[in-house]
């Protein structure tokens, strides 16, 4: 039975690496992000396979649901799912910060993976056999935050927070 992954934020950079990779290993793979050309472009690159390609905003939660809707009804059940996508800032003291601009990054990046995570979980917990990975992808700031990036670092902390609680 092929394995099937999810790759969040597949259509640049690590999550596209990491979809590239997953293909080239005979996974089946769901290409997930919110720009559509960037994922059809990551789709081109690969050698091996045919990766469903779904718009998807992972910090709408209908939007993740129908991710794993139709990643599980095209191919059946679901692995592996790479919690990638993710968004920065503008470089900005806290107190120069708008609440906007920080609420938007909390949403992208904690509560997207988390929706992620739950849509996981819960897939992976009912489906036949039973289980699955979950990688959420964090970053260095974590361990060494970067200069007038408080959006960014707290949420990069806390998903250390989300991997150790799952």
């Amino acid at each position: 039975m092929r394995k099937v992954a999810i790759v969040t934020g597949a259509g640049s950079g690590v999550g596209q690496a990491v979809a590239l990779g997953l293909l080239n290993a005979g996974y089946a793979v769901a290409l997930a992000g919110r720009r559509v050309p960037e994922l059809e472009q990551t789709a081109g690159m690969a050698k091996a396979g045919e990766p469903l390609v779904i718009s998807t905003d992972i910090s709408d939660e209908a939007a993740v649901e129908n991710l794993f809707r139709r990643t599980t009804e095209h191919f059946g059940r679901l692995d592996l799912l790479f919690n990638n996508a993710g968004r920065g800032a503008p470089a900005a003291p806290i107190d120069e910060l708008p609440v906007e601009t920080w609420r938007a990054v909390v949403d992208v990046n904690l509560t997207g993976s988390f929706l992620c995570a739950r849509a996981a979980f819960r897939t992976m917990r009912t489906q036949a056999p039973r289980g699955g990975r979950i990688i959420n992808n964090g970053s260095i700031s974590a361990y060494v935050p970067r200069p007038f990036s408080v959006a960014y670092t707290t949420t990069k902390h806390a998903m250390t927070g989300l991997t150790r609680q799952l």
